[in-house]
């Protein structure tokens, strides 16, 4: 006599707005954006980021308006959806900056990692860009 499988979920239909909908052409080795991340250019790069993950209506995993789901089939979704944007965020990074991050469990935490660990030598680099122009042009003066 046959047995039915009891203990495999039905499968879950999710709405393409939805910010759990993944596309089908959406993979692993996905790279979505030209500007990679080398310890430089920390502002740049996640304007591109945060303009690519809106796109793609992923854009709450890093905002941290997005939190976990609490049915075991929800959590499953949620937790593929959240693997998949950590991985378009890897993707975008050298391997040395990659390596300090890899092991961030949720996609939130990685952004809050790389603002932690470049974000304030970058600010300062930022600032100090900024201001070379006008001491430049207030030394020709």
């Amino acid at each position: 006599m046959a047995s039915s499988n009891s203990s495999v979920p039905p499968i879950m239909t999710i709405d393409p707005s939805n910010t759990l909908y993944l596309h089908p052409s959406d993979h692993p080795g996905i790279i979505l954006v030209s500007k990679f991340f080398d310890d430089a250019g920390l502002v740049a790069w996640k304007r591109v980021m945060t303009i690519t993950l809106s796109a793609k209506n992923k854009h709450r995993f890093i905002n941290n308006t997005l939190t976990m789901l609490n049915n075991e089939q929800q959590l499953a979704v949620w937790q593929r959806c959240n693997d998949m944007v950590i991985l378009l965020i890897l993707n975008t990074l050298t391997r040395d900056t990659s390596d300090s991050v890899l092991y961030a469990k949720t996609a939130q935490i990685l952004w809050k990692e790389l603002n932690s660990h470049y974000g304030q030598a970058n600010d300062a680099k930022f600032y100090q860009l900024q201001k070379k122009p006008l001491s430049n042009h207030s030394r020709k003066q």
